[in-house]
């Protein structure tokens, strides 16, 4: 099998499943993500996009409907034997197929975290049904290890957005609108993943040094992101043509060149976060919460006034309230009988 190296990378031109058997170790790998083909008829899959069939490279090997489902449990095997124990994978499919992604899945000791949809720009045009315009990103962990997730990568947990809502929230939710990239007289694969999208799912999942590894590289939109990120990558494409062009493209990419470009959350955790609460904080947390509302504050602002005061996280200071079995009525505050 045919291998070159970018920047201390090794990728291989070859079949993931006997290539990923031949060359990459069990549980070495911190981080897949990865794009299979889609089993329906791919090689027309640029098409349903508009694009221009000038720019759209030959070479895409579509994976035919009858031998799906045998060859989603062979490839996602070998991908669990090579994610680390607590390492993350990220498997984007489509619907035609997911069923045959889900079996291979419950095939393994592999655990679901998340089943994410992504909501993306350009979707197919019909006249008769409602048009398609979201994928299916199935994220599982490999238990036994400390999964990577990291809280605050993006956006700190007391940011808040112009309409007051948490930003770190919103970015968390398990949908996302994220269009798809726009490469108007540029080479491009038959269905590339955005570097938006695979750059959310890197800073959250892997640290910088950890491998991560894309079972079908394709456009090599996961490896030129993770390079570009600091991390590690390997990864396989079957097809010769599509390889050879991506690999150079790739050469191009500087190791960390997209840190820079990065949005520095705003962290500062609350100074007592993670600390045991004691008998006199509790005692306090609810005689203030009781003043602040009984002179005509609002809740939210009680629980914004004790978090500062506190020194706790908002979510802390809401929790505790149940817990002491704080409640309000009336602009007074009733502490219900434990």
């Amino acid at each position: 099998m045919r291998s070159e190296e970018v920047c201390g990378n090794t990728f291989y031109n070859g079949d993931c499943i006997s290539g990923a058997a031949a060359h990459i170790p069990d549980d070495s790998i911190d981080l897949i993500i990865t794009d299979p083909p889609y089993g329906i008829n791919g090689g027309r899959l640029h098409r349903h996009y508009n694009r221009d069939e000038r720019f759209v490279i030959d070479g895409y090997v579509e994976v035919a409907a009858a031998d799906y489902g045998e060859f989603s449990c062979r490839w996602i095997a070998e991908a669990e034997r090579i994610l680390r124990p607590g390492g993350s994978i990220y498997i984007v499919s489509g619907y035609t197929n997911l069923y045959h992604i889900l079996h291979a899945l419950r095939g393994t000791h592999l655990r679901e975290v998340n089943h994410i949809i992504w909501r993306y720009n350009f979707g197919v045009y019909t006249s008769r049904k409602y048009i398609s315009s979201h994928y299916h990103i199935l994220f599982y962990e490999k238990p036994g290890g400390e999964r990577t997730f990291n809280l605050e990568s993006r956006y700190g947990a007391l940011e808040r957005g112009p309409d007051n809502r948490s930003l770190n929230y919103s970015d968390r939710e398990d949908v996302w609108c994220i269009n798809r990239d726009y490469k108007p007289g540029r080479a491009k694969n038959k269905n590339e993943l955005p570097a938006q999208l695979l750059t959310k799912m890197i800073q959250y999942s892997s640290n910088e040094g950890d491998l991560v590894c894309d079972m079908f590289l394709g456009g090599f939109s996961t490896a030129k992101a993770a390079i570009g990120l600091n991390r590690r990558v390997t990864g396989f494409e079957v097809s010769e043509e599509i390889f050879e062009r991506m690999i150079e493209e790739t050469r191009a990419i500087r190791p960390g060149c997209l840190l820079p470009t990065l949005r520095r959350p705003e962290t500062g955790a609350p100074r007592n976060q993670g600390r045991p609460w004691s008998d006199a904080e509790r005692e306090t947390l609810v005689s203030r919460f009781s003043e602040v509302i009984e002179s005509g504050g609002t809740k939210k602002r009680a629980v914004e006034t004790l978090a500062e005061e506190l020194g706790r996280g908002r979510w802390a200071i809401e929790k505790m309230l149940r817990k002491e079995g704080v409640v309000t009525g009336g602009g007074r505050v009733y502490r219900q009988q434990r």
